[in-house]
């Protein structure tokens, strides 16, 4: 992350670095554009949400960035905050949604489990600590190429 140059750049090594620090079955980095949640890059056994948008208000990441405090899931399928239709046809069973920044979070990281699966307190340390790392990534490369920015493309050979 020390060699990032960009917000892909950090997005990539996230998504990499949280699935396997945790051994989970996805990962995805997720950054505040505004009132929207943009979920920019993401490593999973299937696809979720890479590239689309969502109103802060009503997604997991959002709250997240919104509370400025870890969302841990053992059940998506019984957490009011999880928006069940999105959630349904998905492997996503469990989730740990780690917000980026303080004291106002900019972004978010989100691991993701395909069975009902409590966090382990080393798992939710991890994250913590790649969280931490990110906002410095973040601060030092600048949000400039973020998704909110004029001519910003997910491509990366654009």
């Amino acid at each position: 992350m020390d060699t990032a140059t960009s917000v892909l750049d950090v997005a990539d090594t996230v998504r990499q670095l949280a699935r396997r620090t945790t051994g989970a079955d996805g990962a995805t980095f997720v950054v505040r554009e505004d009132r929207h949640c943009f979920y920019v890059d993401e490593d999973a056994i299937s696809p979720l949400w890479k590239g689309q948008r969502f109103p802060i208000e009503t997604c997991i990441s959002g709250w997240a960035m919104l509370h400025s405090e870890p969302a841990v899931i053992p059940n998506t399928g019984v957490d009011e905050r999880i928006p069940q239709a999105a959630y349904r046809p998905t492997f996503v069973k469990s989730l740990v949604m780690m917000p980026v920044g303080q004291p106002q979070p900019v972004a978010a990281i989100g691991i993701y489990w395909a069975r009902i699966h409590t966090a382990t307190a080393t798992e939710l340390a991890a994250v913590a600590d790649l969280a931490a790392r990110t906002a410095t990534a973040l601060q030092r490369v600048g949000l400039a190429g973020a998704p909110w920015a004029p001519n910003f493309k997910l491509d990366r050979s654009s």
